[in-house]
């Protein structure tokens, strides 16, 4: 829920109240059901609130704890606030709202650093200290919710999101020549603490950041989950994985049924979502609503999968809503996509999201979905070839990469081009580092770890924070993910993938579902751009603000023009729409 921002002087300026009221202005669809400004000094925070839990005015934001000497802004949701807030109250701390918000200011004052290992949710918060003129940053265990920073000498921004950011002004957008080179390579992803642009930061999930008064900071990581086992879990049926399954992930989305406002389902009719509306429905969940997204099919493409949302909505009776796509109502809604991105994000599944969280959030405030699965249970085609592989890290990259270094120097222009294969360094980095006992534990650490975060975890943060709606994963419930972890991987590679996952949902949902292709979100006229999709990327790579700005060898634009369906990369994405939505990205946000 909700978006925060704000400005810290470490040389004692006041804080720049206009400034914060500029970011917080672009904020305004995270959270349209409130706002604040509060400044104290060198400290401004600002809020836009949407609410979910403890309805009432009391639970506004900025909020401050005069007594503690606290002040606090956050996003997210915790999920146990409740059981946190009881052992506070055993403490003696009094409270004056409801909510999850002031169980974290509380919690701060009697744990310290120690108290985010007891937040079971997604969170981004900033806080300050009256007394000490601490500020703290936090950021959950999976980066589920984000928190960007920028630093010009002594002043300290953070927001939201990248553009909000950018609209407190004096940050350096000038392009990160190595983030740039992940984007190419690493399917779109650029790690924290990079972005896209040079000036503009990222905090780490799992990361508490504390600031003294005179600007020094330090990072501490507070989880990491180990894919490590000992020999009685080596020996572990297959049966027992799946029932310790079943139960980690009951007790994940009963969590994230937490809320004063009713919770419904992105139901893409994949394995992932199905079993979230079963489990719903297991636990005693009527009239649940579930919401369902197709377009227009192009180049023989399908692009839609309502035979299996239609036959979960069926089988667990739930109120479903369907959303079909025509061509042209695609093509007008890129734009608002674009504004959406905190960083240009290539994967189709955007303008799905966008447009499924607008109808969605006519008709509730807070959903779940099925992100993380295949990360955390092993889905992706990748991760079997790396079971007996010689080189794990070589054949990640030839499976997972959209470029090798080689063809990349060729397709950027000089000035953007580096000499090292940051990507490659990148894994290799991850790869090499203890924790994980075998490439495929490796894959998914990294995967879980960093690819999850800048992708499918961002999108639908972004697309559904664009119209006002919460969304939960309970694939992220980071016991769960404890859990997974420690499962051998023959047991989640069973069954083309997800083996284990696909046992556990047998007990809940019709095999029709289970043993289906593999799908996602499919948006065909983005894979095979042609006609007027290919007139709009054509206009933005060839216009003035591109040339000038250079990025991308012309010899190979012209190639990707004349013949856009050929140009598909390993993970079936069109080398004109990535390059595309950069420059889209960087046009609509004026930079």
């Amino acid at each position: 829920m909700c978006g925060l921002t704000g400005e810290i002087n470490f040389d004692g300026r006041p804080a720049d109240v206009e400034a914060i009221a500029r970011m917080s202005e672009v904020l305004a669809p995270r959270g349209p059901d409130g706002s604040g400004i509060v400044a104290h000094g060198a400290v401004g925070f600002a809020h836009r609130r949407l609410r979910i839990i403890d309805l009432s005015n009391r639970a506004e934001q900025p909020m401050l704890d005069a007594d503690l000497g606290l002040m606090l802004v956050f996003n997210g949701c915790i999920y146990n606030y409740r059981e946190l807030r009881q052992e506070l109250e055993a403490k003696q701390y009094r409270f004056f709202s409801d909510g999850d918000s002031e169980v974290i200011l509380k919690a701060w004052h009697a744990w310290g650093e120690a108290c985010v290992e007891r937040f079971h949710g997604m969170f981004a918060f900033v806080l300050h200290e009256r007394e000490s003129g601490r500020i703290v940053m936090a950021r959950d265990r999976f980066g589920i919710k984000p928190l960007y920073y920028s630093q010009q000498g002594s002043r300290l921004r953070f927001a939201s999101s990248l553009p909000a950011l950018l609209a407190g002004g004096d940050v350096d957008t000038s392009i990160d020549r190595v983030a740039l080179h992940h984007y190419m390579s690493f399917h779109a992803v650029v790690p924290p603490p990079r972005t896209i642009l040079s000036g503009a930061h990222k905090l780490k999930p799992a990361t508490l950041r504390v600031y003294q008064r005179d600007g020094r900071f330090r990072d501490r990581c507070y989880w990491q989950a180990r894919y490590e086992r000992d020999d009685a879990d080596r020996e572990r049926s297959g049966e027992y994985w799946k029932e310790r399954t079943l139960d980690a992930l009951r007790i994940a989305v009963k969590r994230r049924m937490v809320a004063d406002v009713p919770v419904g389902v992105l139901l893409s009719g994949g394995l992932d979502s199905s079993l979230i509306v079963g489990l719903l429905a297991e636990n005693g969940q009527r009239d649940l609503n579930t919401f369902s997204v197709g377009f227009e099919a192009a180049n023989g493409e399908a692009g839609d999968e309502f035979i299996y949302s239609d036959l979960i909505a069926s089988h667990f009776d739930t109120q479903h809503h369907k959303i079909v796509v025509p061509s042209q109502r695609l093509l007008q809604a890129l734009p608002g996509v674009f504004s959406a991105m905190s960083e240009p994000m290539v994967s189709y599944d955007n303008v799905g999201f966008f447009l499924l969280s607008q109808e969605v959030s006519k008709h509730v405030k807070v959903v779940q979905s099925g992100q993380g699965a295949d990360e955390v249970f092993a889905g992706y085609h990748w991760y079997p070839p790396l079971q007996s592989s010689n080189d794990p890290l070589s054949d990640y990259a030839r499976l997972f990469f959209d470029r090798n270094h080689q063809t990349l120097q060729r397709q950027l222009q000089a000035d953007y081009r580096i000499d090292e294969d940051a990507s490659r360094a990148l894994v290799a980095e991850h790869f090499a580092a203890s924790g994980a006992e075998t490439a495929v534990d490796k894959a998914l650490r990294l995967d879980s770890e960093v690819m999850l975060v800048d992708d499918p975890v961002k999108r639908v943060d972004n697309m559904t924070m664009a119209w006002g709606l919460e969304a939960r994963v309970p694939f992220l419930d980071h016991e769960l993910v404890e859990l997974a972890a420690r499962i051998p991987p023959r047991h989640k590679l069973k069954h083309e993938g997800k083996g284990v996952l696909k046992e556990a949902a047998r007990q809940v949902i019709p095999h029709e579902v289970i043993d289906r292709p593999k799908g996602y979100f499919p948006v065909p006229a983005l894979k095979y751009i042609q006609g007027d999709y290919l007139a709009m990327v054509r206009e933005a790579l060839s216009s003035p603000a591109a040339r000038q700005r250079g990025l991308f060898d012309n010899t190979w634009l012209e190639q990707l023009f004349s013949e856009p369906t050929e140009h598909i990369t390993p993970l079936r994405g069109s080398e004109l729409w990535q390059a595309a939505t950069l420059e889209l990205w960087l046009q609509t946000h004026r930079l």
